[in-house]
């Protein structure tokens, strides 16, 4: 049996609800009013099927809860409400040790399950490849310099197709030299150089430099919250995110095409920092953009070291942005279909003044 405490309730990052005995809902916490897009006055003393539809029969659940005083789990059931698509979720029932009759509904996102897990997967991942990339980088740059060199010095002596020869070797050694430079650059990142910053400082620099450049071609429209706390980053290394987020749009879209900036507050998501602790990450830029969108077999592995779907990409762009935002104990993950690709990064609020 379970009894919350008030900062328990308020702090909980998975949405909860308290039911009566009548099934009406009692109490919800600060998740379950973002979950459910619906304030706390505007839940509390109605009928919980008034405001969730599930597909499970969870009333006998509620019933077998209430009579052996036990939790009970019920896996992958989609639950939604009249505002959001259902988001398939599992479910944890338990009673209330002041009052049995009352029980306690647990709702866990899969999709923010895996949002995590991914996430987690993903950088174990890159820094393998990465480490076995930055020893073959060093171990290569040297013969390539080597054999530029013997074709430059073979050309001075040849005419013809065989010059052409010559400079197809000096022209591919050079690009393959550039590749290995980036990998060298991903494997040296600085860590970031953390302070409270605003993200709409921070977009409006990146959108205003897109503008004027590599997305001149498109419209960059924005939807901001603008009463967002101040973000824990570094300025630069957030910026240089979003404009290769921004990069890749507009390389995806199409002349007169739509690159759309958002930003809002979520409850509930949290990342696991590297000391074990977990840390709510509810401050939420999204890039989306009106393009192709990306094939479902390169976007499961899109933040993947060398994963590109472009034509001579190195696919070393959208790994480093994965290494910063993880860098910054926060999250990135795509959703993407044709004429929609939304990259969305969660990020966490600055602590404080005087907190640790």
């Amino acid at each position: 049996m379970i009894e919350p405490t008030d900062a328990l309730w308020a702090s909980l990052p998975i949405p909860a609800l308290i039911l009566d005995a009548e099934n009406r809902i009692a109490d919800v916490n600060p998740a379950a009013e973002s979950f459910l897009n619906s304030s706390r006055r505007s839940l509390v003393g109605h009928p919980v099927w008034d405001k969730i539809f599930v597909d499970a029969p969870l009333e006998d659940s509620f019933a077998r809860v209430r009579a052996a005083h036990a939790p009970l789990f019920v896996n992958s059931v989609d639950v939604g409400t009249g505002s959001r698509k259902p988001v398939s979720c599992d479910v944890q029932i338990a009673s209330l040790s002041d009052d049995p009759d009352r029980v306690l509904v647990l709702l866990e996102s899969r999709e923010l399950q895996g949002r995590m897990d991914r996430a987690l997967s993903s950088k174990t991942a890159a820094k393998s490849a990465i480490g076995m990339a930055e020893m073959l980088a060093h171990e290569i740059k040297n013969p390539l310099a080597g054999i530029t060199g013997a074709a430059q010095l073979l050309s001075m002596n040849l005419t013809g197709e065989d010059v052409e020869l010559t400079e197809l070797i000096v022209a591919e050694t050079r690009r393959i030299l550039k590749l290995l430079e980036q990998v060298e650059e991903f494997g040296n990142v600085r860590p970031p150089d953390c302070k409270p910053v605003n993200i709409h400082d921070v977009l409006d620099r990146a959108s205003k430099s897109a503008a004027l450049g590599f997305a001149a071609h498109m419209n960059i429209e924005d939807e901001y919250d603008p009463s967002l706390p101040l973000t824990w980053a570094d300025a630069d290394q957030l910026l240089q995110v979003v404009l290769n987020l921004l990069k890749n749009a507009a390389e995806a879209g199409s002349e007169g095409g739509t690159i759309r900036l958002r930003t809002f507050y979520e409850l509930g998501l949290r990342v696991r920092r590297r000391d074990g602790t977990g840390a709510p990450v509810p401050l939420q830029i999204e890039v989306i953009d009106d393009g192709p969108g990306i094939p479902a077999d390169l976007a499961q592995d899109i933040f993947e070291p060398f994963v590109s779907g472009r034509e001579n990409g190195t696919g070393l762009g959208l790994a480093l942005i994965s290494k910063i935002v993880s860098d910054h104990d926060g999250l990135i993950s795509l959703d993407s279909a044709p004429g929609r690709t939304v990259f969305r990064i969660s990020l966490p609020v600055a602590p404080k003044e005087g907190a640790e």
